[in-house]
């Protein structure tokens, strides 16, 4: 699938890159993503996802205008009940892009490079890994322009930076650089440049490629049942998870593998 603002499918083995062309966020771009990330979810060949940007910049967030120009009654207009409905409606559809972002089977690494603001946080929240250039600039920079950020921001990184790190951001929209932001946890590499971030998610995806997908996917959704619940939901969950799918094919290769002293080879069966 190929669309103006993101690239999808462009594959080596079994990692899909997908490239933001356009810096801003349209309404088409949402729709999109939603899309993409969707397909990819019923694709059990792929194994780790990257997501970078080939603008100058990762991402400026919401393209203002053309949202305007699109959704602008919708946002902006008064009315009662049906009027807020609509507007309600709209959130949640937008939402939806990020969020099957967050609810990828696989992993997914954001390379980011350059300015990552409002929108462009909302997204690499939603991801499980990030990586960054040492030019980065990050914002939740909604408030600056009296929105409260609602596509999952304020939701997702209490978890990745903690709460006191959340609301400074969210509160003030002030910039942070790629030191800081490595410092919070919200990246977990900083590099020299953007193809240096670009190379740097690369590795990480072929390092998670060659684990065993199942338990690579089992993993993330053991961690992802996890947030918020007790350490004995969790364990209970996990060991219901292994109950059900700690016998496999990768797993009699890993103990092979390990006998004969080679590299296994997992197949995800």
């Amino acid at each position: 699938m190929e669309s103006p603002e993101l690239i999808a499918q462009a594959r080596d083995a079994d990692i899909v890159t997908l490239t933001l062309t356009s810096p801003l966020m349209g309404p088409r771009f949402f729709a999109d993503c939603e899309h993409v990330f969707s397909a990819l979810a019923t694709d059990a060949s792929v194994r780790a996802v990257v997501v970078r940007s080939s603008a100058k910049a990762f991402s400026f967030g919401l393209d203002l205008p053309r949202a305007m120009a699109t959704w602008g009654r919708i946002m902006t207009g008064g009315g009662f009940a049906a009027a807020r409905g609509e507007l309600l409606a709209l959130i949640r559809q937008l939402q939806r892009s990020f969020t099957a972002i967050a609810a990828c089977p696989m992993p997914v690494i954001a390379a980011i490079h350059g300015k990552c603001l409002g929108g462009g946080v909302d997204l690499i929240a939603a991801c499980d890994l990030r990586v960054c250039s040492t030019d980065s600039v990050f914002s939740v920079r909604e408030t600056k322009v009296a929105i409260v950020a609602d596509l999952g921001s304020l939701q997702r990184l209490p978890a990745i930076i903690g709460p006191a790190a959340t609301r400074e951001l969210a509160l003030t929209g002030r910039d942070i650089d790629a030191a800081r932001a490595r410092s919070l946890g919200l990246v977990s590499e900083v590099v020299a440049d953007r193809d240096a971030a670009w190379a740097a998610a690369d590795a990480l995806a072929a390092e998670i490629a060659s684990n065993p997908p199942l338990v690579v996917r089992g993993v993330k959704q053991v961690l992802d049942f996890g947030a918020g619940k007790s350490v004995a939901d969790g364990l209970e969950y996990v060991a219901a998870w292994n109950s059900a799918f700690l016998a496999s094919e990768d797993l009699g290769e890993a103990m092979a593998a390990f006998t004969a002293k080679r590299a296994p080879v997992f197949r995800g069966k």
